[in-house]
C-alpha cells in the first residue's frame, strides 16, 4: 500500500487527541494527511469527525499507511503496540514514542525485524492548550526526520533536544513540573485570599502572573534572577516576600522535587 498519510497517531486519549487537534489547527499537517486509531470504541472516529482526519480500522493499517507513526499509549503498552505494527513498518518510516520511562534502546530492542528512525518525546499537559514543552531524543534517526518532528511539535509548544540519558531529568521538569507550578498557583491564590481578596480574583491574578512571568523569561532571554531584581526595590513588598520564601526553604523544596521526580523516572525505566 502507498503511504498516503503523513502522520499516524496510535492512541488518541487526552494527549494524543491534543497532538492531532493542535497540529491540524496549526496547519503543520493537513487534516486529511492524518490518520488515528484507538482501542476505545468510537474515540478515533469522533476525533476524525471533529478534525477532518481519518480513522484507521486498526493499528497495523495505520502503520502501513503513514510516514510518521506516533505511539501515544501507556508505557506498559508500548512494547505490545510496536510488536503488533512491526510487520507493517519499513526502515524508511519514523516511529515516535510518547511513553514515559521507556528508553530508546528498549524501543530498538523490541523491533527485531526493521530499523525505522526512532524518536522519543516527553510531552506535558499544557500541550492540551497549545503551550506544551517537549523534550525530543533520537536514535539512529536522520537529521531531516528529527527536524520534521520538531516542526510538528513546535506547532503546539516549545521543543528542546536532549540526550536520551537526560530524559528522566527532562521528564521531572517538563512532565512533572506543571503539577509543581499548579501547587504554586494555588498557594499564591490562597495567600491572596488570606490577605482579603475574593477567591476568583486571587486565582486569576495568580495564574496570569505565572503566565506572564514565564513569558518574560522566554521572550527576553534574561536570567530569572535578573528579572527578579527588576521588581525587588529596597525595603519594598517584594523583598519582604522573598525573605519569607527563603526562610521557608521554597527554592530548595523545588530543587528536591525535581530531583525526586527524576529519580522516580529512572526507577520506572528500570522496571522498579
Amino acid at each position: 500500500m502507498p503511504r498516503d498519510h503523513t502522520l499516524g497517531v496510535i492512541g488518541v486519549g487526552s494527549m494524543g487527541a491534543a497532538l492531532v487537534r493542535g497540529i491540524a489547527a496549526a496547519g503543520a499537517v493537513p487534516p486529511h494527511q492524518i490518520i488515528v486509531s484507538d482501542p476505545a470504541p468510537g474515540r478515533a472516529e469522533q476525533l476524525a469527525r471533529d478534525t477532518g482526519a481519518h480513522a484507521a480500522p486498526d493499528n497495523v493499517a495505520l502503520a502501513r499507511a503513514c510516514e510518521y507513526v506516533a505511539v501515544v499509549v501507556k508505557p506498559h503498552l508500548v512494547g505490545a503496540v510496536l510488536r503488533e505494527i512491526e510487520p507493517a513498518l519499513s526502515n524508511d518510516q519514523t516511529v515516535i514514542s510518547f511513553a514515559a520511562g521507556v528508553p530508546l534502546r528498549s524501543l530498538s530492542q523490541t523491533l527485531t525485524r526493521v530499523t525505522p528512525h526512532l524518536l522519543r518525546v516527553m510531552p506535558n499537559t499544557p500541550a492540551l492548550v497549545g503551550a506544551g514543552a517537549f523534550a525530543l531524543a533520537a536514535l539512529e534517526a536522520a537529521p531531516e526526520k528529527v527536524e520534521a518532528v520538531r516542526r510538528l511539535l513546535s506547532s503546539i509548544g516549545r521543543v528542546v533536544s536532549v540526550e536520551d540519558s537526560h530524559m528522566d531529568a527532562a521528564t521531572a521538569i517538563g512532565g512533572s513540573g506543571p503539577a509543581f507550578v499548579f501547587v504554586m498557583i494555588e498557594a499564591l491564590a490562597d495567600g491572596g485570599v488570606a490577605a482579603g481578596l475574593p477567591r476568583a480574583v486571587a486565582l486569576e491574578l495568580a495564574a496570569q502572573t505565572v503566565l506572564g512571568s514565564a513569558k518574560m523569561v522566554l521572550d527576553t532571554g534574561k536570567h530569572p534572577g535578573q528579572l527578579k531584581d527588576m521588581v525587588t526595590t529596597p525595603a519594598g513588598t517584594t523583598v519582604a516576600g522573598l525573605e519569607a520564601l527563603e526562610e521557608a526553604g521554597v527554592r530548595a523544596a523545588f530543587l528536591r522535587a525535581v530531583r525526586a521526580a527524576a529519580k522516580r523516572s529512572r526507577e520506572l525505566s528500570e522496571g522498579k
